[in-house]
């Protein structure tokens, strides 16, 4: 990727969505692909009854949103450290 590429992909989104009428239509299959991953995670031979497989689901989807929390949360952390420490 050269220096350019995350303005040639910020040009190339705004394009795109400029041009949208539905941007929810747009991402649906994008939304419903996201979703069964965490369906197949928790239910990979499709056994469970859909309303199991629904709840197990959901709680991954909450634990894969709560680790990118704390993720973001140590990186801050760690760049506020380094700033502190570069500064005195």
């Amino acid at each position: 990727m050269g220096p350019d590429h995350s303005q040639i992909s910020k040009l190339g989104a705004h394009a795109r969505w400029a041009k949208c009428d539905d941007r929810s239509a747009a991402t649906l299959p994008a939304r419903q692909a996201f979703d069964q991953r965490f369906e197949r995670e928790v239910d990979p031979d499709g056994k469970l009854p859909p309303h199991i497989r629904a709840q197990r689901a959901e709680s991954a989807r909450k634990a894969y949103f709560a680790r990118l929390a704390l993720k973001s949360a140590q990186s801050r952390r760690a760049a506020a450290q380094g700033r502190k420490g570069g500064a005195e």
